[in-house]
């Protein structure tokens, strides 16, 4: 099996693994399945979090990702990998030293593991129409979109699916425009504080 067909095959189990544990990535398969599309080729990115970000990417680099950008917040990281023909692969850690300390990540990664996604964002084309034709499928998102209409990008995640009483993953819609595949960093953090339950 050449490395293009075994990434797509990896890619297709985290999907599958995604979905089976998130109700609104179900409705929105649902949905898209019952149009004819599927979710798979709306995939904008998906997410992992981690312990470390550079041990974890391991398992995709072989395989045709490479790194494309570093993003830096307060007590998170992140580095983004691409590969041609596959959603853009972004992996999150804390930092290492006392700036991670208030992150939410290493409690996640402890109680979920590194080896599932924590989020796909599905690629819209209007976000508010997504919004709330998943609402009336009985979606909640939380908080506001993040970012005006316009906007090269506009984000919202689903509220969390919770398992055990801790939050588990989410689903991100996400409106591109203008050509732009980058992530913007206040974006990114707004979107982790948005899903933060106590």
């Amino acid at each position: 099996m050449d490395n293009k067909a075994e990434l797509e095959q990896r890619i297709d189990s985290y999907l599958q693994e995604y979905v089976s544990r998130n109700h609104a990535a179900q409705v929105a398969k649902e949905v898209l399945d019952s149009a004819g599309i599927g979710v798979k080729p709306l995939i904008d990115h998906i997410t992992i979090r981690t312990y470390n970000i550079d041990r974890r990417a391991q398992e995709f680099l072989p395989l045709g990702y490479a790194h494309a950008e570093t993003l830096e917040y307060s007590d998170w990281h992140a580095k983004v990998y691409r590969a041609p023909g596959f959603p853009a692969l972004f992996v999150d850690q804390a930092y290492d030293d006392d700036r991670g300390a208030t992150s939410v990540i290493p409690r996640w990664v402890e109680q979920f593991s590194d080896q599932t996604l924590h989020h796909i964002a599905i690629l819209v084309e209007d976000i508010e129409a997504a919004m709330h034709r998943l609402q009336d499928k009985g979606i909640t998102f939380a908080g506001s979109i993040l970012g005006e209409k316009g906007d090269v990008i506009r984000q919202i995640f689903s509220v969390p699916e919770q398992v055990d009483g801790a939050p588990f993953s989410v689903l991100e819609l996400i409106e591109r425009h203008a050509g732009y595949q980058g992530f913007s960093p206040p974006q990114a953090d707004a979107l982790m504080q948005s899903t933060v339950t106590t």
